[in-house]
């Protein structure tokens, strides 16, 4: 909830940018479609920082690139 933590995620973004679907992202880094689905949509509470360096190097980014403040 972006309201709660004043933390937005890109994901959906830095996806459309490389071309990647959301399955692909999945099997790449080995989280279900569903926990990244949470993380897209401003829902999760927590991310591990394994799986949040695993997203970045799929994406190929920095994690201030995928998390940012929400404004």
């Amino acid at each position: 909830m972006t309201e709660l933590s004043g933390i937005h995620c890109r994901l959906d973004t830095l996806l459309a940018e490389r071309g990647m679907t959301l399955t692909a992202l999945a099997d790449a880094v080995g989280v279900s479609i569903v926990n990244l689905s949470i993380l897209k949509n401003d829902r999760a509470k927590a991310i591990r920082f394994s799986t949040l360096v695993a997203i970045c190097d799929a994406l190929d980014c920095e994690v201030g690139d995928l998390l940012v403040r929400a404004r």
